[in-house]
């Protein structure tokens, strides 16, 4: 009997199990650059910059003296330049032995971001 060459079937067998590894290494790939991609967005999105220096000016302008006026500055220039709504208030203080205890409602919210904040103010009797 003659013997049958079978040198060129591992040949095409082991090019299509090669040809499947690499077809699933793309996907996995893939799926990684799309999750650092959205990840990275989120980040990008975050407006940790903005909160930090509208929280910063508003105890500042609350503690020095809350007037009307610069409460209006402040959320208008919020909405102007951050496409933000800001609001703060500062609730009714408490008398205590040591300390008076009022607090800073801070709200932010950029229809993306949300954030609140009770920041807590004491002041020597």
């Amino acid at each position: 009997m003659e013997r049958l060459d079978e040198k060129g079937q591992w040949i095409v067998l082991m090019g299509f199990i090669i040809s499947v590894g690499i077809f699933f290494l793309a996907i996995i790939l893939n799926q990684s650059v799309m999750v650092g991609q959205t990840t990275s967005e989120g980040v990008l999105e975050f407006p940790k910059a903005e909160i930090r220096d509208l929280r910063t000016e508003i105890i500042d302008i609350t503690v020095a003296g809350n007037t009307p006026e610069k409460q209006n500055s402040i959320t208008t220039l919020a909405m102007e330049r951050e496409n933000a709504i800001v609001w703060y208030s500062q609730t009714a203080e408490e008398p205590g032995d040591i300390y008076t205890e009022s607090a800073i409602e801070i709200h932010f919210n950029n229809g993306v971001t949300s954030y609140y904040e009770n920041y807590p103010l004491f002041e020597k009797n």
